[in-house]
């Protein structure tokens, strides 16, 4: 993969390092091009160093290194349900019940594994980099970066609040207000690998929420996250007394679903390269529509 640009007026004169660092090369990213053996930096077609001087209308092309792939994480081929894919982003519709990367005991099956197909279909080398990724019981749109320099951008633009999802969930119960804000810090729990809690010893997490409708059994709600926790919706909702819909680890009532009832319904961002503001939105899944045809 490469990238080009071609100088203008007022970058005359910059260093070469300098006016990559302008079209946001990280200096890590640079220094591996640098150090690799098929990266190389451009002017004109002729390699040159980062104190080089670019002048008007001097073409500069950056090309990044063949990226290093996990070996052991194993290449499966399935249909992906694509909403948005180009050189840099992929952004796919994530069923319920599909883990987002495999774990010891569970080392294929999981969207790492069927992306890594993806890649090998077009072949592509590039590793696999998760931006948002979801439990396994949570369905939705999930964004996946296709290099690093991708990687890196999205995960600025998240700090900076760029980088936006929101959810919609089935809580239990009636919450006492119609918009809200969930505030407590969440850890592990003590005696659990999985398993979150609220506690004082725990990272800064807020919920945002605003309920949508309400049936006989739950609120349907729509969410906003201030911060990004491991189990952060399922552990505040749990932690008010109104825990998801089929959330069984923190307390959910499963007569009605399975699984926890929450999707990643929308998603926006600045795009890596052209900064062009994107947005998508995703329905309800099946499995969460039919609840709420039965409950009315």
């Amino acid at each position: 993969m490469f990238l080009e640009w071609q100088v203008n007026k007022e970058d005359s004169g910059l260093l070469l390092r300098t006016f990559l660092r302008s079209k946001h090369i990280s200096k890590q990213l640079l220094t591996a091009v640098k150090f690799s053996v098929d990266g190389k930096i451009e002017v004109n077609g002729t390699e040159q160093n980062v104190l080089y001087e670019v002048q008007t209308g001097d073409e500069v092309r950056l090309t990044f290194p063949t990226e290093q792939q996990n070996e052991r994480l194993l290449a499966e081929h399935t249909d992906l349900e694509i909403v948005f894919e180009d050189e840099f982003l992929l952004i796919i519709n994530k069923p319920a019940g599909i883990a987002s990367i495999p774990s010891q005991y569970h080392p294929s099956g999981s969207v790492a594994n069927f992306v890594k197909g993806h890649y090998e279909a077009q072949g592509l080398t590039s590793a696999i980099h998760i931006v948002t990724r979801l439990d396994r019981e949570t369905s939705g749109l999930m964004l996946i970066a296709k290099n690093r320099f991708a990687h890196a951008r999205l995960s600025t633009f998240l700090q900076q609040g760029l980088l936006k999802r929101s959810y919609q969930a089935f809580v239990s119960g009636e919450l006492a207000e119609q918009v809200g804000s969930i505030e407590a810090p969440i850890g592990r729990k003590a005696v659990s690998i999985m398993e979150r809690v609220v506690t004082p010893e725990g990272k800064y997490a807020k919920t945002n929420y605003q309920v949508l409708a309400r049936y006989q059994a739950f609120d349907h709600v729509a969410i906003q996250l201030e911060t990004g926790r491991t189990h952060q919706i399922r552990v505040h909702f749990s932690y008010i007394g109104h825990p998801l819909i089929g959330d069984d680890m923190y307390g959910g009532d499963t007569d009605l679903l399975k699984r926890q009832a929450l999707h990643s319904c929308h998603l926006h961002l600045i795009h890596p390269l052209t900064e062009e503001y994107l947005a998508f939105d995703l329905p309800l899944p099946y499995d969460m529509e039919e609840i709420i045809l039965k409950s009315k």
